[in-house]
């Protein structure tokens, strides 16, 4: 292993586009299959799950966050385990990011892929290189480039989503009975998707790295960010219940193709295909930061371009070569890698409290109160024996 000093430069990203990281970083194409996947539950079920989940892993991220202010040298969640945590937590924490990023790059692989050729008319594969091309193009580009693209890709996602919303208002409308349902017995696996829906915590020492300059916005940004994303989730399953209810197709696209026309199921697949760009850049880039600090090896010439393959090559590989069943296994696994990024910064923070080699420029106050971090690790670790039952197809009927 590479002993060499990693680059330390700090560089800069304004606060909406840190805002944009967290945002593209938690809004994938997985938000048009949502509505779908907890109707059983009803939308309140939905809106519950959001703001319990959304509060909670909120909370987690601002310890991350904490932690990154308290260490001078700018390193990913890898990094900061190893130096908080020892090697346990260090392959903890970067097994954890590497299962999560696998499994979401190849779903974007496959997604991508698709979703072009229905556009474009190009073979599948084609469809997927260039869509990686692009992702990895930003990707060695730095942070930088990395906040600028996701801040343009976000606005337009945020433009395609508004228009596809009012036309449904105004067009077909929506009835409002189909959203007041609450069915209690569904709220637990609902509860339980919507919580790593909202798994982000690997970008959170990059808005610390890029706001390093100025540390009180680093937790307005990350707040802002999660409350993009809890209101782009309600809004996008508000419509798409609220216009079909029970009958909602698995990709809501369908839906609105169906009942707009062909013009709003292009529209959809193009904010489909802008959700995974902007997912696939900030997850790739966390995770070549990751491989960065699990090797010791500089962010920029050969090493990033060493590490970006790394991040990057695995996922085409599985998707071209039709390998379903480790994305099937990755995404079980992903309950623990999960659990393990959202609890494992309550024992950060502490460790980074005593050992921190710099004053930050802002700390949690209320948030580390027992009130809040007994419910967090008590939430995740049923969360990862859900996920556990649910691989050994354990759980109740309806649940799964």
């Amino acid at each position: 292993m590479s002993t060499e000093i990693r680059n330390t430069s700090h560089p800069r990203i304004t606060f909406l586009q840190g805002t944009a990281l967290i945002f593209g970083t938690n809004i994938g194409a997985g938000i048009l299959s949502l509505p779908y996947a907890t109707r059983n539950g009803g939308y309140l079920a939905l809106a519950i799950s959001l703001v319990v989940a959304g509060f909670i892993t909120t909370i987690s991220m601002l310890f991350v966050a904490e932690a990154s202010l308290r260490t001078k040298e700018p390193l990913q969640l890898s990094g900061l385990a190893e130096k908080y945590l020892g090697q346990t937590g260090r392959w903890l924490t970067f097994i954890s990011v590497t299962i999560l990023g696998v499994a979401a790059l190849t779903a974007y692989a496959a997604g991508s892929g698709t979703i072009l050729h229905e556009l474009l008319g190009i073979p599948p594969i084609a469809g997927t290189l260039i869509f990686f091309g692009i992702g990895t193009a930003v990707i060695l580009k730095g942070l930088e480039a990395t906040g600028l693209v996701e801040g343009i890709l976000t606005s337009g996602m945020a433009i395609v989503v508004g228009i596809l919303c009012i036309w449904t208002f105004i067009g077909p409308g929506i009835d409002l009975m189909n959203l007041w349902v609450l069915r209690p017995y569904f709220i637990v696996p609902v509860m339980n998707m919507v919580m790593f829906i909202f798994i982000g915590q690997f970008v959170v020492p990059e808005l610390a790295r890029g706001l390093e300059d100025r540390p009180w916005l680093l937790p307005r940004a990350v707040v802002a960010g999660m409350s993009a994303v809890g209101f782009t989730i309600a809004l996008v399953s508000f419509t798409a219940l609220g216009l079909l209810g029970m009958n909602v197709d698995e990709v809501v696209t369908v839906s609105w193709g169906q009942i707009l026309g062909p013009v709003a199921y292009y529209m959809a697949n193009i904010f489909a295909l802008i959700a995974m760009l902007t997912s696939l850049v900030t997850i790739g880039y966390s995770s070549m930061r990751n491989i960065t600090d699990l090797c010791h090896w500089r962010e920029d010439g050969v090493h990033r371009i060493m590490a970006v393959a790394w991040a990057m090559l695995p996922p085409i590989v599985i998707s071209i070569a039709g390998w379903g069943g480790i994305v099937s296994v990755m995404t079980y696994a992903g309950g623990f890698s999960g659990a393990i990024m959202s609890i494992m910064p309550v024992w950060l923070l502490r460790k980074a409290r005593q050992q921190g080699d710099r004053k930050p420029g802002w700390v949690n106050t209320w948030q580390t109160s027992p009130i809040f971090t007994i419910p967090l690790v008590a939430l995740f670790s049923l969360a990862f024996i859900y996920s556990a039952l649910l691989t050994l197809d354990l759980v109740p009927a309806g649940w799964n």
